[in-house]
C-alpha cells in the first residue's frame, strides 16, 4: 500500500505543545538540525519532507507538469497544506505551532490563512507571499524533470549560504541532499511555487505571527518578509545580518532565539505564581546564555546562594526578559550599555556573548559601545572595547566556547 503522509519525524516531550517544522525545495528535515534542541525542549517537534525529498515519497504530489508551458504542473500549496494537516490528525493535534523555511513557510502562511482554528503561531523563516515570475519556476521544474537535481547544485552556493559555508560539513551535507532528492518530487514543489501567490490573503492571518529574513537573502531578499510583516496584523520581523537564504543554518544562533523568543512567549504569570515564572525564567535564561553556562550555574548553587539563583532566574530573566514590550536584540543593548556605565566588565563579558546569540552582530555591538563613550564615559567605554575584543578572540580561537567563560557571579 503506497503511504499518502510525509516522512517525518517527532523530538521532545510526548505532552508538550507541538510544534510543525517544514524544510525549503530542495533540502530535508535535516535542515532544522541547528534549532531542533532548543525548540523540542518545550514542545513536541515534528518535522517533515517534502515530496520526492528527504524519506517522502515524490507521489505524494501530482508530477503532470512539463514545465516548459505547455503543461503545467497541477501541484498546489493547498496540497502541500493538506499533508500537514493529516500529519497533525494522526497526532491528535487540533491545534499546533508552525514554522517553515520558504517553501515551508508558505505552507505556514496557507495553513494560518485558510484553516485559522488550527495555528497557534506561526514563523516564516526566508519566505515569501509570492516567489517571483512564475514562468522562472516551470522553466526550472522543466530543467530538474530533463537533468535531474544535480543542475542546481552549482548555483546553491551564494543563494542558500555563503560560498565558504558550503565547504563546511553542515553545508556540504545540505547539498547532498539537494542530489539525493528525487527530480519529480523537486519539479512538483517548483510547479507549487508557480502557482503560488497568498498576496491578497496575508490579512486573513490572526496567529501570532514572526518573519525572520536573511540580509542577504537573494532569493527572497528582506523585501519580501518585510511584504509579509507590513501585510499581517501584528507581525514581527527579524533581519538576520551575515544570512542568506538557509539563514538558520548559516546564523543558527540567531534565528534559534527568534523562534524561541517568538514559540515561548506567553502572557506574564500571575501575581504571585512562582513557580510559573521560575519555570518561564529559565527557559529564557537557558535560550540567551546557552545551556552549559545554566547548568553550571545551577551546579554551582549552595544553600548560600540558592535564594539569589531562584531570585534572578524569577525576576530578572521571568519578568524583565520574559517581556513582550521589547524585543531580545533591544534588551541586549541597554543590557550592554547598562555593564559599560557601572564597570561589570565580568556581566559584560557575558552579555557579549548573549548579545550575539540574541541576534547582534560584533558591528552592532560596537556600535553600541561607541555610543556608550558619550553617554557611559570614554574611560568606561575604553575598557569595554577591550573586553569585547577577548571575548571575540575568544571566540575565534575556539568557536563552541560558551558564554560563561568570563562569568564570575554565573547568572
Amino acid at each position: 500500500m503506497t503511504d499518502t503522509r510525509p516522512h517525518h519525524d517527532l523530538t521532545g516531550p510526548a505532552t508538550a505543545p507541538p510544534l510543525i517544522l517544514g524544510p525549503s525545495i530542495g533540502t530535508s528535515l535535516a535542515v532544522w538540525e541547528s534549532q531542533l534542541p532548543a525548540l523540542a525542549r518545550e514542545h513536541r517537534v515534528l518535522r517533515w519532507d517534502l515530496p520526492g525529498h528527504g524519506g517522502s515519497p515524490a507521489t505524494l504530489l501530482p508530477s503532470d507538469g512539463s514545465g516548459n508551458g505547455s503543461a503545467d504542473g497541477s501541484a498546489t500549496i493547498s496540497a502541500l497544506a493538506a499533508l500537514v494537516l493529516r500529519l497533525a490528525d494522526d497526532q491528535g493535534w487540533e491545534r499546533f505551532a508552525y514554522a517553515g523555511i520558504s517553501i515551508g513557510g508558505a505552507v505556514g502562511l496557507y495553513l494560518a490563512a485558510h484553516h485559522p482554528d488550527r495555528v497557534t503561531r506561526l514563523s516564516v523563516v526566508c519566505s515569501s507571499a509570492r516567489f517571483g515570475d512564475p514562468a522562472v519556476w516551470r522553466e526550472r521544474a522543466a530543467l530538474v524533470r530533463a537533468e535531474g537535481t544535480e543542475a542546481m547544485v552549482a548555483s546553491r552556493p551564494g543563494t542558500w549560504f555563503s560560498h565558504r559555508f558550503a565547504q563546511s560539513p553542515v553545508g556540504a551535507a545540505l547539498i547532498e541532499d539537494l542530489r539525493a532528492t528525487d527530480r519529480a518530487g523537486y519539479a512538483a514543489c517548483c510547479d507549487v511555487l508557480a502557482a503560488y501567490d497568498m498576496t491578497a490573503d496575508l490579512a486573513k492571518i490572526t496567529a501570532p505571527t514572526l518573519v525572520v529574513a536573511g540580509r542577504d537573502d537573494p532569493a527572497t531578499p528582506p523585501a519580501h518578509a518585510r511584504q509579509i510583516a507590513d501585510a499581517v496584523p501584528g507581525a514581527s520581523l527579524v533581519e538576520v545580518a551575515g544570512a542568506a537564504h538557509l539563514a538558520g543554518v548559516e546564523r543558527p544562533e540567531a534565528v534559534t532565539a527568534a523562534l524561541l523568543a517568538h514559540f515561548t512567549s506567553t502572557a506574564p504569570p500571575p501575581p504571585g505564581d512562582d513557580a510559573s515564572r521560575h519555570a518561564a525564567g529559565m527557559a529564557v535564561r537557558r535560550a540567551v546564555l546557552g545551556d552549559a553556562h545554566v547548568d553550571r550555574a545551577v551546579a554551582r548553587t549552595t544553600p548560600f546562594t540558592a535564594r539569589f539563583q531562584d531570585f534572578i532566574t524569577r525576576y530578572a530573566w521571568g519578568e524583565i526578559w520574559t517581556g513582550d514590550g521589547l524585543d531580545r536584540r533591544t534588551r541586549s543593548c541597554i543590557t550592554l550599555t547598562a555593564l559599560i556605565a557601572h564597570g561589570h566588565d565580568a556581566e559584560l563579558a557575558m552579555h557579549i556573548r548573549a548579545a550575539l546569540t540574541n541576534g547582534l552582530t560584533r558591528e552592532e555591538i560596537g556600535e553600541v559601545l561607541l555610543q556608550s563613550a558619550i553617554y557611559c564615559g570614554v574611560p568606561a567605554a575604553n575598557s569595554a572595547f577591550a573586553t569585547a575584543q577577548r571575548v571575540f578572540d575568544d571566540l575565534d580561537a575556539t568557536p563552541d566556547i560558551d558564554s560563561a567563560s568570563h562569568s564570575r557571579t554565573e547568572k
